[in-house]
C-alpha cells in the first residue's frame, strides 16, 4: 500500500513538494447527489425556488468553490486551472440531481480535490436553496469519478 504522501519522517502534516514533477495536463471528474421529496425536484426544475435560480446557481458556486480549493484545505497547492465545468441533470429515481464536476489544469500536481470541492459545494448549495421546501433532502455519493495525468497515472472508479 502507497504511504501518505502529506505526512513527514515524524507523522507531522507537510505540503508535498511538486518543484520536481513534470507539468502535464491532468483532469478530474468528480460527482455528488442530492436525493429530495418528487415535490421538491419540479420545484427545482420549473425554476419556482424562492431563493431563484437552484441549478445556476448550484453551477457556479461549484465552479467557484474549484477555484478556491487551496483556501478551504490546508495542504492544497494552488493552481491555475485551465477548466472547470459543473453539469447537473435530474435523476427521477433518487428521486434527486446528479452533479457531476470535471476540473484541469496544466502544472506539476493533481485537480482531484478541485473536482470534489465543485461537486460537493454545488450539493450543498442546492441544499440551500430548496431547504426551505425539504430540509429532509440527503446529500450523498461524492467521489472521485476518474483522473487522468499525472506520475501516478489514470484512475476510473468501478461503476
Amino acid at each position: 500500500m502507497p504511504a501518505l504522501t502529506h505526512l513527514g519522517a515524524k507523522g507531522e502534516a507537510n505540503m508535498v513538494d511538486v518543484g520536481e514533477k513534470a507539468e502535464t495536463t491532468r483532469t478530474a471528474i468528480a460527482e455528488g447527489f442530492v436525493s429530495m421529496r418528487p415535490e421538491t425536484l419540479e420545484t427545482i426544475l420549473a425554476g419556482d425556488a424562492k431563493k431563484g435560480d437552484v441549478l445556476g446557481t448550484a453551477r457556479i458556486a461549484g465552479i467557484m468553490a474549484a477555484k478556491k480549493t487551496h483556501e478551504l484545505i490546508p495542504l492544497c497547492h494552488p493552481l491555475l486551472l485551465t477548466k472547470v465545468a459543473v453539469e447537473i441533470e435530474p435523476d427521477h429515481s433518487l428521486p434527486g440531481l446528479k452533479v457531476t464536476a470535471l476540473a484541469r489544469v496544466t502544472g506539476k500536481t493533481g485537480v482531484e480535490m478541485e473536482a470534489l470541492t465543485a461537486a460537493s459545494v454545488a450539493c450543498l448549495t442546492i441544499y440551500d436553496m430548496a431547504k426551505a421546501v425539504d430540509r429532509g433532502m440527503v446529500i450523498s455519493g461524492v467521489r472521485l469519478v476518474e483522473k487522468t495525468g499525472g506520475k501516478s497515472g489514470d484512475y476510473k472508479a468501478d461503476a
